[in-house]
């Protein structure tokens, strides 16, 4: 008899999973082992983090409430007003957390450092003087005080913007009650005024709070009752008929412009403010009070990013640590083309270098034998280097096609610079599938060598993004092999021209194809095992959702099949239930780096076969984007692969386990050196790139793994 997965018990909620997260990301921000200033980074990360769940997640949420959608989610059985409900009572309490550790945990840490953020009443004489000169000269002329009454409705205030609401009473004429205006932080400066400081100390303001001090120069003739800043969160998803717009660049470019003006998400007020003057806002956006996050710190914290970089107080980062050379390039002004002629070529970032991948776009751009250059774009950074060859190869003549993807959400405006750049070079732009979002990383370079042509190929897990690539985990591969470039010709006309899904040689796409190439490895574990062949499954991904490829999970450790799942972010399959998901562990890895590359190996009767991908187990990932996973058959490169993935699941510094309730547990160190994967990778990659240095941090932190594919997942 087949057993029955799809009871609700079995799923741990999408939503309260993000939130466990992002509840990992404040540990550590709490983390007294973490230098002062990543503490407070992570807080900003964590900030961050809420601002776009509750311009997505809970705004498609109340967008369902709003619509009467009623149906449960097909994994945990929940409403989305039971989702909402839930969403709301957790994340209070988190943000509670989040705003205990910045004021209990961090700012006292920061004053004993010397860094301090002041009041108005705690300035000194000089650094009064400097803040009035600075508000008059500076910050008045900005201003824009907007009253709100009977001719002057409530203002259309953009989304994320820091305002200060006002409560004033009119000192001649008579009123019922209490004037209100609203005066709107300008975006355009910074967050925070440096002051005048004693020697060793650096003293700061917050903008908000300059401006309140001096909110009596706005409103000549009236006395300041009361002064309060107040944030709102709105709808950012874009929403629009791709079918329905004859141009999907200039579609985009208009619905951009509604993102600001979504409808109320979340409103985020000081915990000061009196209740009248939270009523009057609420009353005002519709919000109920669980809408309604009291916070007893600066609104908007995400300001600490650029804070976090403050001169002089290096002590209180991480220690930099530089990406090497990569262990497959030798030497660093190879070429490129005749290294892939030879072999595969692993880089395993940021803990090598992210420089050959631009490299081997550059060297592309001006090799005069390459006649084609092929690309996806899905995120790529301000000034970016791999654009900027791709637009020197078209000057040279080369034909250059790039998928730049516009709808990637919250880098739509950065691409449209970039699509309209290209375009303009002679570039060949193509914006996308109409319905998907194409988050496939693949570059394809044709090159004329004697009386053929030769495709070389660069895949990869994470963005062509030169920035996230040195903060970022991610894998690439370099391969010359001919079935894959045939695999990377037909994916790119498939793209863009008319044509069926091609029958691949060694890649597997969605949203064709890839579940079900998923679900037949995952089978082929069940067989084996049932056989008494070896079998296991160890993979890492961000995030895991997708509802089959947990059933199928389970069905593999209800065969006995043991499964190691390294999953950053959101964990829907609950791992532990006796006879469901008693042989599947599920790791959460969070540290200095983000977590990002999807890894998925399986033993194959003791012959692992190792891929990598751009997908996670997502059921977006199946069905509505772009994607390609792609193997790794050279066997070194296999090696190095399942020894990353031995390592992290050893690692006992950064690691947490989810419970069956849907609780992480922090890994207890093993002994008083633990191991944190992160850092072993690093030095695992300077020994590497100096192979005739002696090395002994490495050998005398951390206990050296080895991991020989047939033994290579551990389950304990």
């Amino acid at each position: 008899m087949m057993k029955d997965f799809s009871i609700p018990d079995y799923y741990i909620n999408r939503e309260l999973s993000w939130i466990a997260f992002n509840e990992r990301v404040l540990f550590e921000a709490s983390n007294p082992d973490n230098p002062l200033l990543e503490r407070l980074k992570f807080i900003a990360i964590a900030s961050s983090n809420f601002d776009e769940f509750f311009m997505v997640r809970v705004a498609g949420l109340k967008d369902q409430v709003k619509a009467g959608f009623t149906k449960p989610d097909n994994k945990s059985g929940m409403t989305a007003n039971e989702q909402l409900f839930a969403v709301w009572d957790r994340t209070h309490l988190v943000m509670e957390r989040m705003y205990s550790i910045l004021k209990h945990q961090i700012t006292p840490e920061l004053n004993k450092a010397g860094i301090r953020f002041l009041q108005a009443n705690q300035l000194s004489e000089e650094q009064a003087v400097f803040v009035r000169a600075f508000f008059h000269h500076h910050l008045y002329p900005v201003l824009t005080p907007m009253a709100v009454d009977a001719s002057h409705p409530f203002p259309m205030l953009l989304n994320k913007s820091l305002n200060l609401a006002v409560l004033l009473e009119d000192t001649e004429e008579e009123s019922e009650g209490p004037l209100f205006a609203v005066v709107q932080v300008p975006s355009v400066l910074p967050r925070f005024l440096e002051l005048p400081s004693l020697d060793g100390e650096d003293h700061f303001i917050l903008l908000e709070d300059v401006i309140a001090e001096h909110m009596d120069s706005l409103f000549h003739g009236y006395n300041i009752v009361e002064v309060s800043p107040f944030r709102i969160t709105r709808n950012a998803d874009l929403t629009f008929d791709e079918d329905e717009a004859d141009d999907l660049l200039e579609a985009i470019e208009q619905t951009l412009k509604k993102r600001k003006m979504g409808e109320p998400s979340c409103l985020a007020v000081s915990s000061s403010m009196s209740a009248y003057l939270q009523a009057t806002l609420q009353d005002w956006l519709d919000l109920t009070d669980k809408e309604v996050y009291c916070l007893d710190g600066p609104l908007d914290p995400a300001f600490f990013f650029r804070f976090h970089a403050l001169a002089g107080y290096d002590h209180l980062r991480f220690e930099p640590l530089d990406p090497q050379q990569p262990l497959d390039l030798a030497k660093q002004d190879e070429d490129l083309f005749a290294v892939i002629q030879k072999r595969d070529v692993l880089l395993h970032h940021p803990y090598e270098s992210f420089e050959p991948v631009i490299r081997f776009v550059q060297q592309a751009a001006n090799d005069p034998k390459v006649l084609a250059i092929k690309q996806t774009l899905y995120r790529v950074s301000g000034d970016s280097p791999i654009v900027n060859a791709l637009l020197q190869a078209a000057d040279n003549g080369k034909q250059v096609t790039v998928l730049l993807e516009l709808k990637a959400r919250f880098d739509e405006e950065n691409n449209i610079v970039w699509a309209k750049k290209l375009e303009n070079a002679g570039c060949h732009v193509i914006y996308g599938l109409a319905g998907l979002k194409t988050h496939s990383k693949i570059t394809l370079v044709v090159r004329s060598e004697g009386d053929s042509l030769r495709r070389y190929v660069h895949l990869g897990t994470g963005n062509y993004n030169d920035k996230t690539a040195g903060v970022y985990t991610d894998m690439g591969m370099f391969t010359s092999r001919e079935q894959v470039g045939a695999d990377a010709t037909h994916f790119f006309n498939h793209l863009s021209g008319y044509s069926h899904p091609p029958k691949w040689e060694e890649i597997a796409t969605a949203p064709v194809g890839l579940r079900e190439a998923f679900l037949d490895l995952i089978e082929g574990e069940i067989q084996n095992c049932l056989a008494d062949k070896p079998a296991y499954i160890t993979a890492k991904m961000n995030a895991l959702t997708d509802k089959e490829i947990i059933e199928a999970l389970y069905r593999a450790s209800c065969a006995g099949v043991k499964i190691n799942l390294i999953v950053r972010g959101i964990c829907c399959l609950r791992p532990g239930i006796p006879g469901v998901s008693e042989n599947i562990r599920v790791t959460s890895i969070v540290g200095r780096y983000l977590e990002h590359s999807r890894i998925y190996a399986f033993c194959n009767g003791g012959d692992p076969k190792v891929f990598l991908s751009s997908a996670d187990w997502m059921t977006r990932n199946m069905i509505a984007r772009v994607e390609i996973l792609f193997p790794v058959v050279q066997r070194d490169l296999k090696e190095r692969i399942m020894h990353v993935l031995a390592t992290m699941l050893q690692d006992d510094a950064k690691a947490n386990v989810l419970m069956p309730d849907g609780t992480y547990v922090r890994v207890q160190p093993k002994n008083l050196s633990p191991l944190n994967s992160q850092l072993f990778f690093w030095e695992e990659a300077v020994q590497s790139s100096q192979p005739c240095q002696s090395a002994p941090s490495l050998q005398q932190r951390f206990k050296p793994i080895t991991a020989p594919l047939e033994t290579v997942s551990p389950f304990s």
